[in-house]
C-alpha cells in the first residue's frame, strides 16, 4: 500500500473515532481477557515522556513495559520485548524515531513505530512513512488522542492526525509528479543554457550550430515541458529536478 492510500485510510479512521470511542471499542473487546496493548515509550525529554506514560497507563488498556531516552535504547527495548507499539519522539539522541521504525521493518520485528513530534513538516512525515513507521502525531495530542491512536496502532491501523493530514496530501501530491520527460543530449545543453539566460545566438556560438537549429531545440524542450517560454521552461525543469 502506498503512503497515499495509507494516509487515506487513516485520516477516514480518525475522523470517524474520537479518542473516547476508540478506547471505550477497545476496552469492550478485551475486557474479558483482560489483555492490556504493551508499549515501549521513547523521548529524550523525561518530563514531557512521564507525561506520555501516565497518561497511557492511566487508560487501564495499555501497558508501559519500558522507557527509552534515545533511539539506540528505544530500539533495544523493542528487540528485548517485542512490544505492539513503540510511541517514539521524531527527535532523539543516538537514532532518531524514523531510523528506529526502519531497523524494526528491516529486522522484520512485530512492533508497530508511532512517531509523535514538535515538528510536523510534510517532508518529514512522508519520510517517515515511507521508512516504516505506523503513523505520526503532533506533540500536542490530548491524552485522549494519544491512547486512541496507540490502541488503533495495536490493531493494525495507521495513524495519522487530522492536523497533519492536509500537508501531507500535499507533499504527496507533489511528489507524485511524472518522472521528468527524456531530454537527448543536446536537448540538455540547451536547457542549461536557457537557465544560464543565454540567448539564441550565444547559444549557437557554444554549441557551433546555426541559431535556427537552436531555435529548433528549443521549441522541442518547450513542447517535452509543457511550457511556452524561457522562464517557464527553467520552473518546470527545476520541478521536475532536470537542472542541478
Amino acid at each position: 500500500m502506498s503512503v497515499g492510500e495509507r494516509v487515506d485510510a487513516a485520516v477516514e479512521s480518525v475522523v470517524h473515532r474520537s479518542g473516547d470511542s476508540a478506547r471505550r471499542l477497545w476496552e469492550a473487546e478485551r475486557v474479558a481477557s483482560g489483555e492490556r496493548v504493551q508499549v515501549v515509550v521513547g523521548d529524550d525529554h523525561p518530563m514531557f515522556r512521564d507525561g506520555v506514560v501516565r497518561a497511557l497507563q492511566s487508560s487501564g488498556s495499555i501497558e508501559v513495559i519500558a522507557e527509552a531516552d534515545d533511539g539506540v535504547e528505544a530500539l533495544a527495548a523493542i528487540r528485548e520485548h517485542r512490544p505492539q507499539v513503540a510511541l517514539l519522539d521524531y527527535r532523539m539522541p543516538g537514532m532518531d524515531g524514523a531510523a528506529v521504525a526502519a531497523a524494526v521493518r528491516r529486522d522484520e520485528l512485530p512492533t508497530r513505530v508511532l512517531l509523535i513530534s514538535a515538528h510536523d513538516e510534510s517532508a518529514i512525515v512522508y519520510q517517515a512513512l515511507q521508512d516504516g513507521a505506523a503513523g505520526f502525531l503532533p506533540k500536542e495530542s490530548s491524552r485522549g488522542e494519544l491512547v486512541a491512536a496507540v490502541l488503533d496502532c495495536a490493531k493494525g491501523r495507521d495513524v495519522i492526525a487530522p492536523s497533519v493530514a492536509a500537508g501531507l496530501a500535499a507533499e504527496i501530491r507533489k511528489r507524485s509528479v511524472p518522472d521528468g520527460p527524456v531530454l537527448s543530449p543536446r536537448e540538455r545543453e540547451v536547457l542549461t543554457l536557457i537557465a544560464a539566460g543565454r540567448s539564441i545566438p550565444a547559444m549557437a556560438k557554444e554549441l557551433f550550430l546555426a541559431p535556427s537549429t537552436v531555435k529548433t531545440h528549443v521549441q522541442r524542450l518547450y513542447e517535452k515541458l509543457g511550457v511556452s517560454d524561457r522562464g517557464a521552461a527553467v520552473a518546470e525543469a527545476m520541478r521536475r529536478k532536470l537542472l542541478d
